[in-house]
């Protein structure tokens, strides 16, 4: 497959969980595909220097033609060794921009992961805090809650005792009043016969 410099900037890697970058073989592979055509390339930038050479040495054969057509044609290649160097460097070039292109990729691609895993950890942190002051407020009125009861409850064994001291003290009083009206009653009916009474 002939690789292009828009080869490189499309190719997309799919993210990995759980670790930070790409997948590590997508990335050997895609790297593998760009060594085979920069070799490719810097075999053929070999075998053009070479052709040069031996173009410019004269040991090529001169195109075939006429002996008086040759002056203008032979005019006319002689231009063509410039063209022939710059497609020379230009797989050389090719290839420096294509590996510089990948290279200014994976670090773009690195400082998005980088950037995204902190944006995530902001978030998870974020996240943690706000589910811990969560807790924190409940917690707070869950005590509060709990402490107003106790208040209450508290209270009402307060108004429980009270209401014990008193039912005892009316409840003693009570009884206290029919113990002297009882006493009271047979020392007057001492000296009355049963008869009287009624018994």
């Amino acid at each position: 497959m002939a690789l292009t410099p828009d080869d490189v900037v499309t190719k997309q890697f799919q993210h990995v969980r759980f670790k930070e970058g790409f997948d590590p073989d997508e990335v050997d592979d895609f790297l593998d595909e760009i060594v085979v055509e920069w070799r490719k390339a810097l075999a053929e930038n070999e075998e053009l220097k070479a052709k040069l050479a031996a173009y410019e040495s004269g040991d090529a054969p001169a195109p075939a033609a006429e002996p008086v057509a040759a002056e203008p044609v032979a005019a006319a290649p002689a231009p063509a060794p410039a063209p022939a160097v710059a497609d020379a460097a230009a797989p050389g070039a090719a290839s420096a921009g294509i590996i510089e292109l990948a290279q200014r990729l994976h670090d773009e691609h690195v400082a998005e992961g980088l950037a995204q895993r902190d944006q995530l950890v902001a978030d998870a942190k974020a996240q943690a805090a706000s589910i811990i002051n969560d807790a924190e407020t409940r917690g707070r009125e869950e005590i509060a809650k709990l402490d107003r009861e106790r208040t209450q409850l508290e209270g009402r064994i307060a108004e429980l005792r009270n209401f014990e001291r008193d039912y005892r003290a009316q409840l003693r009083s009570y009884i206290e009043g029919k113990l002297r009206d009882l006493e009271t009653t047979a020392t007057t009916s001492g000296s009355t016969p049963v008869s009287a009474i009624g018994l």
